[in-house]
């Protein structure tokens, strides 16, 4: 039986531009998705990625132009992506309120729970991002964005505006090899506790036998569960994004993955509402990082939305889905 599916390109505005290394925005352009079936609907969000080659109008004609019948066969039809992403999503969604059981019941997962999730200081200057930083020292776990000249006059200034919180620094494929020697005692002497994908893809072999205390994480360079095992002797942790897995049933395979490998993980986002939060938290209890902050970097959330307490990520509410 075919599913009715509709699809908008949908835009929510953000408090402050989001920079990384490759640019900068000011708001979140997301794909909302509904399925539906005798009544029943199912909800998703994905966050079109022009890094790989996606636009809201792309990912929009690929989910228009589908015959959606399961969750299952979706895997086959779509490749991982953002389409696939918010119309997996929905399918959970469906499946969930067919069955009147939460969706980590149905995965076979462990009951949601609290957890912390980094809150993210984009690029700027040293000066901008101190001031970002002494904003945000309450928080627990900072996720500084960098990837430019003078990224270390950035770290210090972060450090000093925040001297007790956990920090990942993210490089977004904003290094090269040679920058490494330079770079990881200093992150070191900042008790950086993880590297976010620091050289571009493609580079990855550099990474091969780096004596570095700080575990190093791939984000670009990892997409799906297929490409983690050639990823185990380079990286200490993986970062793992429906919207690049193409959703939650094939997030869940990459877990598995990266359990097996002894890799840390990391649960992480696009900027989007809290709809394309609450499947990736799912995931949470699995997680060593937690980068689920999409919605605190918004103007306006939508309703109903995930419960934030400063940076403590409650379970989400079955009326956002799932």
């Amino acid at each position: 039986m075919r599913f009715k599916v509709t699809a908008a390109v949908q835009h929510f505005p953000l408090l402050h531009t989001f920079r990384i290394a490759r640019g900068a925005k000011t708001e979140a352009v997301v794909v909302y998705v509904e399925v539906s079936q005798d009544g029943v609907v199912g909800r998703g969000e994905c966050v079109p990625y022009a890094r790989y080659g996606e636009t809201p109008h792309s990912v929009l004609a690929q989910i228009q132009s589908l015959s959606v019948t399961g969750r299952e066969a979706l895997q086959s039809q779509l490749p991982a992506g953002a389409a696939r992403n918010a119309l997996d999503c929905a399918l959970w969604d469906y499946e969930a309120k067919l069955a009147h059981k939460a969706v980590w019941q149905t995965a076979g997962l462990s009951s949601p729970q609290p957890c912390i999730t980094a809150y993210t200081l984009s690029l700027d200057t040293p000066g901008a991002m101190h001031k970002a930083a002494k904003a945000a020292a309450s928080r627990p776990l900072l996720k500084i964005k960098l990837g430019k000249r003078d990224d270390m006059d950035r770290l210090k200034a972060v450090r000093d505006g925040a001297p007790d919180a956990q920090l990942i620094v993210d490089a977004n494929e904003g290094w090269q090899p040679q920058d490494l020697d330079v770079l990881l005692p200093q992150l070191e002497a900042e008790n950086v506790s993880l590297i976010e994908q620091p050289l571009p893809v493609g580079n990855d072999d550099t990474l091969r036998g780096l004596k570095a205390s700080i575990p190093i994480c791939a984000d670009e360079s990892v997409h799906t569960s297929d490409d983690i095992a050639a990823l185990a002797d380079r990286y200490q942790a993986v970062n793992i994004k429906l919207d690049k897995t193409g959703g939650l049933t094939e997030a869940l395979h990459a877990v598995r993955k990266a359990k097996a490998a002894h890799m840390h993980i990391m649960i992480g986002c696009m900027v989007g509402s809290s709809l394309a939060m609450a499947p990736a938290a799912v995931l949470a209890g699995d997680a060593q990082f937690v980068d689920l902050d999409g919605p605190l970097l918004l103007a306006s959330d939508r309703s109903p939305a995930l419960q934030y307490e400063d940076s403590l990520l409650h379970p989400y509410n079955p009326a956002l889905w799932g």
